[in-house]
C-alpha cells in the first residue's frame, strides 16, 4: 500500500478525552473514531489488526472443531423471557419495541438464541457434541463507557457454544476451548495468564478469564509464587485458618461500652484501645429482600461476589438505613452478632477470635469480650473475604502476589442453565430424553488490540506484536525527489509485495523525521530506510521497531533479511 493513498489521518496531540494510552494512541495513529459515547468507528488500519485477530481466532476455533455461524443481532424477548434473563439482566440490555409494539433487546450475547437453534435442530445423541461460534457485533448499554474500545457499548466479539450429552463430555469441550484460547493469546505475542473467575450473570458451575498483564489493566490477579493457582480478585480463594487451642477457659466477662457517636473501625480501634484486628464486624446486606448479617474481621473487606454465591442470592446489596434499623434495633455502625434475629454468617477470618469487640445493636454502645457459642450463633463460617497479597495459596504453600491486568476472554462451563430453562433436549441410547450441557466461550476482539498495545507500547507509539501489526514493514524513501533513492525504495516495495509481505511504501513528500515518527506512531515492525548516503555505498539501514535496533543491510539482500525477521519473530509465537 502507497502512504499517499491510505487513509490514516495521524496526530500528535493527545486527546483530552482519551483516559488510558491504547484510546490515545489508536486516536493518534488513525486506528479508531468515536461516534458517540463508548461507539467507535474503526479505519483501515485499526480494521486489518482486528482482521488479524479475527483470523487467528478461525483457525484456532476450526483446528478445536467448531463450527462457524452467523447469528441475529434483534433478538426476540421471548427467548429471554424463558431464560429468565429478561429482567434480571439489568439495564445493560437494550431493550427496544418493533411497529408491532413487540419487544426485542439487542444482543449483548448470544446464549439464548444458540439454545433456540440448537434445540429445533438436534434430536438425539448421535449429533452430539456440537460447537458452534460466530464473529458479531454486540451491544451493552454500559452506564459508564470509558477507555476506549475496551469498555464500550457496541463491540466485537468471538463467542462459541458448545453442546454434549454429559458431564464427561462437557469437561472434554471445555478443555478443547482452553487449549485453543492458549493457542490464541501466544499467536497475539501477548503476554497472558489463564485465572480462575466468577462466572456473573452469564451463569454457570466453573469458569477462566484470560488476562493480558498490564500496569493499566482494570482488574485485579491473584497468584501464587510456587505454583500455577491465579484467580481474579473476586474469585480468589482464601485457605480456612487451622483451629487454634482456645478453649472456653479462655473466655472473658462480656461487657458493654458506652461508645457515643463512635461508629467506624478506626473510631472504635482509637476509643477503646483495641487494634483492628481485635474487633469484628457486623455487616447487614439485603438479600434478594431479606437481611443477612456477614461477620469479619475489622481489618478486613467482604467480597460480596462471595457472599451472593454463597447465599445463593439473584441480587445482593448493603443493606439501607431502614433495614439496618429493623433488624438491629440501631442505627448504622452499631450493628452486632449478639441478640441480632437475622441469618447470621461469617468470615474465616473470625473463626478463631476470642474476646472480640462488636457492636451492641444498640446507639452509641459497643460490647468488649464477645465469644460465638457463648454470646452469639453463626449459622456457619466460609471464605467470604476479598484476598490480600501475602496470604497463603490455597492449593500450596506458597505466598500470594498481586498483578494487574486486562480481561480478553471469557470461558464458562455452563452446565444446564439455559438448556434447561430452554428444554434444549435430545434423545439418549435407551430413548430417554436428557437434558444437553453447554459450555459457552468469548473473546472481546476491540478488547484483545487495546490491551496489546497497553502491554506493547512506548513514547514514541505503538510497537504491535508481528502477528496483529497492520503491516510489516514500511519503506521510507528520505526524498521521494532523489531519482535514485525512490527507484531503490520502489525496488524493494515491489519485491516484498511479490514475496506476500504486507509492507506500506511511504511515498509522501515530507520530511524523514516526519516520516519516522509516523511509522513509530502507528508501530510498524521493521522500517527499511532508504537514503542517498546508504545507498552510494550499497546499504538501506533496517530498523526493529521493538528493540530499537538499526543495521546496514545489502540493498539485494534486505528482503532476504526481512523474511528472516518475520520468519524468527513469528516462530516464537507459533512454535
Amino acid at each position: 500500500m502507497r502512504y499517499s493513498a491510505m487513509h490514516l489521518p495521524t496526530g500528535r496531540e493527545v486527546p483530552s478525552d482519551a483516559e488510558v494510552i491504547s484510546n490515545q494512541l489508536m486516536i493518534r495513529a488513525g486506528m479508531i473514531r468515536k461516534l458517540t459515547s463508548g461507539i467507535f468507528s474503526y479505519l483501515p488500519l485499526g480494521y486489518r489488526v482486528i482482521r488479524k485477530v479475527e483470523q487467528i481466532i478461525r483457525e484456532e476455533m476450526d483446528k478445536a472443531g467448531a463450527q462457524e455461524v452467523h447469528l441475529p443481532m434483534v433478538q426476540p424477548a421471548e427467548l429471554w423471557q424463558e431464560s429468565g434473563r429478561w429482567t434480571f439482566y439489568g439495564k445493560e440490555l437494550l431493550r427496544f419495541r418493533d411497529r408491532n409494539d413487540r419487544d426485542y433487546c439487542l444482543g449483548p450475547t448470544h446464549e439464548e438464541v444458540i439454545t433456540d437453534l440448537v434445540r429445533n435442530d438436534i434430536k438425539t445423541y448421535r449429533q452430539l457434541p456440537r460447537n458452534l461460534y460466530q464473529i458479531q457485533t454486540k451491544f451493552r448499554d454500559e452506564v459508564r463507557p470509558r477507555f476506549g474500545v475496551m469498555r464500550c457499548r457496541e463491540f466485537g466479539m468471538k463467542d462459541a457454544y458448545s453442546f454434549d450429552a454429559d458431564e464427561a463430555g462437557a469437561e472434554k469441550s471445555y478443555e478443547r476451548m482452553f487449549t485453543a484460547y492458549n493457542n490464541i493469546f501466544r499467536r497475539c505475542g501477548l503476554e497472558y495468564r489463564p485465572v480462575e473467575a466468577d462466572s456473573g450473570s452469564i451463569g454457570g458451575s466453573f469458569s477462566h478469564e484470560f488476562m493480558v498483564m498490564a500496569d493499566s489493566g482494570e482488574d485485579a490477579i491473584v497468584f501464587c509464587e510456587q505454583c500455577r493457582y491465579a484467580a481474579n480478585l473476586e474469585k480468589a480463594e482464601i485457605a480456612r485458618p487451622e483451629k487454634t487451642n482456645v478453649t472456653e477457659k479462655d473466655w472473658l466477662t462480656l461487657e458493654s461500652v458506652e461508645t457515643p457517636d463512635v461508629r467506624t473501625i478506626e473510631e472504635v480501634s482509637a476509643f477503646l484501645n483495641v487494634s483492628p484486628q481485635q474487633i469484628v464486624k457486623t455487616l447487614i446486606f439485603n438479600a434478594d429482600g431479606k437481611p443477612c448479617a456477614v461477620l469479619i474481621r475489622g481489618d478486613q473487606n467482604v467480597n460480596e461476589v462471595k457472599v451472593k454465591n454463597y447465599l445463593g442470592a439473584a441480587e445482593l446489596e448493603m443493606a439501607d438505613d431502614e433495614m439496618i434499623l429493623k433488624a438491629t434495633g440501631a442505627p448504622r455502625g452499631f450493628a452486632g452478632a449478639v441478640g441480632i434475629k437475622v441469618r447470621v454468617i461469617a468470615d474465616y477470618s473470625v473463626e478463631n477470635m476470642v474476646n472480640f469487640v462488636t457492636g451492641a445493636n444498640r446507639q452509641d454502645y459497643h460490647l468488649k469480650n464477645v465469644n460465638i457459642g457463648r454470646d452469639c450463633q453463626v449459622e456457619s463460617f466460609a471464605d467470604l473475604r476479598v484476598s490480600e497479597p501475602g496470604d497463603p495459596c490455597p492449593r500450596c504453600a506458597g505466598t500470594i502476589r498481586f498483578v494487574r491486568g486486562i480481561e480478553v476472554g471469557h470461558v464458562f462451563k455452563l452446565g444446564t442453565k439455559y438448556s434447561k430453562a430452554m428444554k434444549a433436549v435430545y434423545l439418549d441410547k435407551d430413548g430417554k430424553e436428557k437434558t444437553m450441557i453447554m459450555g459457552c466461550y468469548g473473546i472481546g476482539i476491540g478488547r484483545t488490540v487495546a490491551a496489546c498495545i497497553e502491554q506493547n507500547y512506548d513514547e514514541n507509539g505503538i510497537i504491535w506484536p508481528m502477528p496483529l501489526a497492520p503491516y510489516t514493514v514500511i519503506v521510507t524513501p528520505v526524498n521521494i525527489n532523489e531519482p535514485d533513492v525512490m527507484k531503490a525504495a520502489e525496488d524493494i516495495y515491489g519485491q516484498l509485495l511479490a514475496c506476500g509481505v504486507e509492507v506500506i511504501l511511504d511515498d509522501r513528500d515530507e520530511r524523514a523525521g516526519v516520516k519516522f515518527k509516523d511509522a513509530d506512531l502507528i508501530g510498524i515492525p521493521l522500517r527499511v530506510v532508504v537514503g542517498p548516503k546508504n545507498l552510494a555505498q550499497g546499504h538501506v539501514e533496517l530498523k526493529i521497531r521493538k528493540t530499537g535496533e538499526s543495521r546496514l543491510c545489502e540493498t539485494g539482500g534486505i528482503v532476504s533479511d526481512v523474511q528472516k525477521i518475520m520468519d524468527s519473530e513469528l516462530k516464537k509465537v507459533c512454535g
